[in-house]
């Protein structure tokens, strides 16, 4: 099921469950840039929430979409 998260299972047992729309809302991005953001969360969570949880979501679709 979707349900717009990234959840992630830390060692420790602990859980973290990132609000993808909530996080993309609050980003200025454009469409080709949320699609960026979008296919990470598909294909490649752990990037995704490593960019987000390292704080680098400002820089990443700006230079993953040449902007």
């Amino acid at each position: 099921m979707d349900t717009g998260c990234v959840e992630l299972l830390l060692r420790d047992g602990r859980k973290i469950s990132i609000d993808c729309t909530g996080v993309e809302d609050a980003l200025d991005v454009t469409m080709a840039q949320r699609s960026e953001l979008d296919y990470l969360i598909y294909n490649d969570p752990l990037a995704y929430a490593e960019l987000i949880l390292n704080d680098e979501s400002e820089e990443y679709p700006r230079s993953a979409v040449g902007g």
